[in-house]
């Protein structure tokens, strides 16, 4: 088994970005090669391999996990970024409450201490 991640699609760079548009106050860099946006240095959103993860409050997680049956994001086995899901295709498709979920993501990370 390769440790190597694979690439994300063009297709979802492309659509990571055009969302991002908008957004003021956010920095995007690259993490281990894959697009990320930040708030005050703190990660909110970004790609690994076919996923678009975001960092949510405990509360919209549950529901989102519940109501979507989205992923808590695992870069590796066993390694469970707590604060963070995996957007489940529905929610993709859906331009209106992906922009409102990175929105709310914003605000979160907007609570937490300033890196």
């Amino acid at each position: 088994m390769s440790s190597k991640w694979k690439r994300s699609s063009q297709e979802l760079v492309d659509h990571f970005h055009e969302s991002m548009i908008g957004f003021e106050g956010i920095d995007r860099k690259k993490m281990f090669g894959y697009p990320c946006c930040f708030c005050n240095g703190n990660m909110f959103t970004g790609l690994h391999e076919e996923n678009w993860v975001l960092r949510l409050p405990h509360d919209l997680r549950e529901q989102l996990i519940n109501e979507y049956h989205a992923k808590q994001f695992q870069p590796m086995p066993n390694r469970t970024m707590k604060e963070y899901i995996i957007i489940p295709e529905k929610i993709l498709s859906c331009q209106k409450t992906l922009l409102s979920l990175i929105k709310k993501s914003i605000e979160y990370v907007q609570t937490l201490p300033i890196k």
